[in-house]
Order: structure tokens, then C-alpha cells, then sequence
């Protein structure tokens, strides 16, 4: 593993809150001020959960975010928040110099897209334009700080069995694509920035939109709707097991390569960060009712030409309404794609990473903050 030019000391999120306060702060004490961190996509899911365990941790947080009443949110909880689009370096460069901070890390990206038939363009715009941005700008720092990219499994890729950092990427969806191209983005200025790529699968958790949609069908109607058999596998982690494994990345992860420097080194300074439990969609559903107190779902096979139809509808949608919907032709591509499952061995190995909340655990703790947030 390479070094770590200034990084800051994320030591505490190897050890419970006790062994923390023990053992980090007097270390911080000593060693001086502890560096602030810059958080991109803080009023996003992942993001927002982030900025929340850093300030528990007492680090100095300051966010890029969009106008947004989230980030109101933000400021509550202590962190400074400068309004700006992260696709403009001048903005990130403002951030960077205001903030001192010694790590970045970047959240902020598009997951679904809005203008129909334009969804690649939309992506590319905001996934790999948003990076090489965000990147171009620490390259220019006095002391470039250490840059998270967190990416997405989608960027390598479906597989028959659990993909690893050394498989070639393949992804198969605009989404996809865009992700794999903040990567390639990112490991343009490797010889300037030390940078870690986080991938993670399917991400669940409090305050998450995406699997909420499949909480309501089961929870309303008790309906299961699945592409296929249902039978394709999926790897997915909760949201605070990735928040612990970005803060591991911070603090000792492998950095990126060189492109002309590594081309025997796929996979360098690259993670995948899954849970331990890899369902089938048909499974998953019937946890969900579990978490839920409900009866096995009734599971409707979609055929892929009706999956295909829903897609469109949710293009059209999305493209009336002015704002991105969870149902779209480029996700239907991703469903038909085959099993979207990876391998955390490395994160474990080198990181000392472990997804603590099983499967069945997390869904209950995504159930009852859904109820108690009204969203059920």
C-alpha cells in the first residue's frame, strides 16, 4: 500500500466509540490540529450519513452541496456548507482553500437521469465531469489532499459469480459507463493526488429512496415485482458499514496508479465494499416482509418486454415531471444484466473492513426509521 500525503487521522473508525476517545484524541492532541474534511454530495443519502458520523467524531466537516433545504439540514449538524456545483473547479478550488481540508471525500453524482434519451449525456456530465473537477482541483493544491472517489458497482459490471477489483469492467448501463469514466477521470491525476475508488453495491439504509420504492409495494399491497425469475443474485451493504469502510479508505487505503505506470496493476487502489449476504431479488423481498412483520410477499415476474415498457414510462415520466425517477430503461438494462454480486475480501484484508449489520439486521433498522420518519 502506498502513503498517505496528507491524510487526515480517521484512526477512529477502526475501534468502538470508547477505544476512540481513548486512544485518538490525546494522539490528535499531541500531533496537533486535526485536518477538517471536505464532503461532496453531502445532502444525498450516503453523504448525509457521512457528514453525521464524522461530527460525531469530532472532525471539523465542511460540504460542497447544491441550494438545497437540505442543507439546512447540514448546518445543524455543525458542518459548514459552501453552496456550488462540484463540475466547476473554481468552486471546488474555494472549498478546498476555505476548508484547509486534508481529505476529500466525493459523493456528489447522478444516479438517475432526467432528460429522456439524454441520460448518458446527463450522466457523463455529472458522474466523470463532477471527478475530473473535483480531482483537477486537488492537483492544484499547495499539499493535494487524499481524494475518496466513491464510485458503484455498476462501473464494473454484472457477473455469474462475485466480482473482484481485477476483473476487467464491463458495465453494461448509462449509469454504468459514467461511473467508469469518473474512474478513469480520477486516475488521470493519480501522479498528483493520492486517491482511493470505493465501489459499492447496492447501498440500503435510513433515509434511502431507492429500496424504499420495493418497502412500500410490500408493505401496501403485498407484491413483490420482479424482472424475470428473479432469480439474478445481489451483493448490497448498509449505509453505515460503507461510511465506516470510506473512513478506512481515508485513513490506509491503497491509492490509485498512474495509468502509463500500471498496466500490469488492474484493480490498484480499488475496493468493492459489500455485506456478507448475496440474495436473490425473489429473496430480498421476502426479507423485506420480514423486516416489515408481513407475510411472504406475492412475487409477479415481470417479462422483459413489459420491464421494458415500465422503463420508458419512467423515462417519460421523469422527462414531464422535470425530475429523475428510480424506474428507467437504464435500470431495466442493469435488471436483465445478469447477478450483480462482489467480493469484500480485499477491503477485509487490506483495511480490516467488515460489514457489521447482516442483511436481516439492516432491513429492520431501514423499517423502523421509515415508520418513524412517515415515509411508510
Amino acid at each position: 500500500m502506498s502513503g498517505h500525503r496528507g491524510n487526515v487521522d480517521l484512526t477512529g473508525a477502526l475501534v468502538d466509540e470508547k477505544h476512540f476517545l481513548r486512544c485518538v484524541i490525546p494522539l490528535a492532541m499531541v500531533s496537533g490540529v486535526r485536518q477538517p474534511v471536505l464532503v461532496t454530495g453531502a445532502t444525498g443519502f450516503i453523504g448525509y450519513r457521512l457528514v453525521l458520523r464524522l461530527i460525531k467524531l469530532n472532525y471539523s466537516v465542511w460540504c460542497l452541496a447544491r441550494p438545497s433545504v437540505r442543507a439546512d439540514d447540514l448546518r445543524s449538524t455543525g458542518a459548514v456548507v459552501f453552496t456550488g456545483d462540484v463540475k466547476n473547479p473554481a468552486c471546488v478550488m474555494q472549498a478546498l482553500n476555505e476548508s484547509k481540508a486534508g481529505t476529500v471525500m466525493h459523493l456528489a453524482g447522478a444516479i438517475n437521469a432526467q432528460r429522456w434519451g439524454a441520460g448518458r449525456a446527463d450522466f457523463m456530465r455529472i458522474n466523470a465531469g463532477g471527478v475530473e473537477a473535483v480531482a483537477a482541483a486537488c492537483a492544484r493544491s499547495t499539499n493535494p489532499p487524499v481524494l475518496i472517489v466513491v464510485s458503484s458497482l455498476a462501473a464494473a459490471g454484472p457477473s455469474d459469480s462475485q466480482r473482484v477489483e481485477l476483473d476487467i469492467s464491463n458495465p453494461v448501463s448509462g449509469y454504468g459507463q459514467s461511473k467508469l469514466a469518473g474512474e478513469r477521470a480520477a486516475a488521470a491525476f493519480a501522479g498528483a493526488v493520492p486517491i482511493t475508488i470505493v465501489r459499492p453495491p447496492i447501498v440500503f439504509g435510513p433515509g434511502d429512496r431507492g429500496v424504499l420504492q420495493m418497502f412500500r409495494s410490500i408493505a401496501r399491497l403485498g407484491v413483490h415485482a420482479v424482472p424475470g425469475s428473479g432469480e439474478l443474485r445481489l451483493s448490497l451493504v448498509y449505509v453505515d458499514d460503507l461510511v465506516e469502510g470510506l473512513l478506512l479508505a481515508a485513513e490506509r487505503g491503497e491509492r490509485l496508479q498512474e495509468l502509463e505506470s500500471s498496466p500490469g496493476s488492474p484493480g490498484h487502489g480499488v475496493y468493492f465494499m459489500g455485506g456478507d449476504d448475496h440474495p436473490t431479488l425473489v429473496q430480498f423481498g421476502q426479507a423485506i416482509a420480514v423486516a416489515l412483520g408481513k407475510n411472504p410477499p406475492f412475487v409477479v415476474q415481470l417479462p422483459r418486454s413489459i420491464a421494458w415498457l415500465i422503463g420508458l414510462c419512467g423515462d417519460a415520466s421523469a422527462q414531464i415531471r422535470r425530475h429523475p425517477g428510480w424506474i428507467s430503461g437504464d435500470r431495466m438494462s442493469e435488471a436483465f444484466a445478469g447477478s450483480w454480486t462482489c467480493s469484500s475480501a480485499k477491503a477485509r484484508i487490506q483495511l480490516g473492513w467488515n460489514a457489521k449489520a447482516s442483511l436481516a439486521e439492516g432491513l429492520a433498522e431501514t423499517a423502523s426509521w421509515y415508520r418513524q420518519a412517515g415515509w411508510l
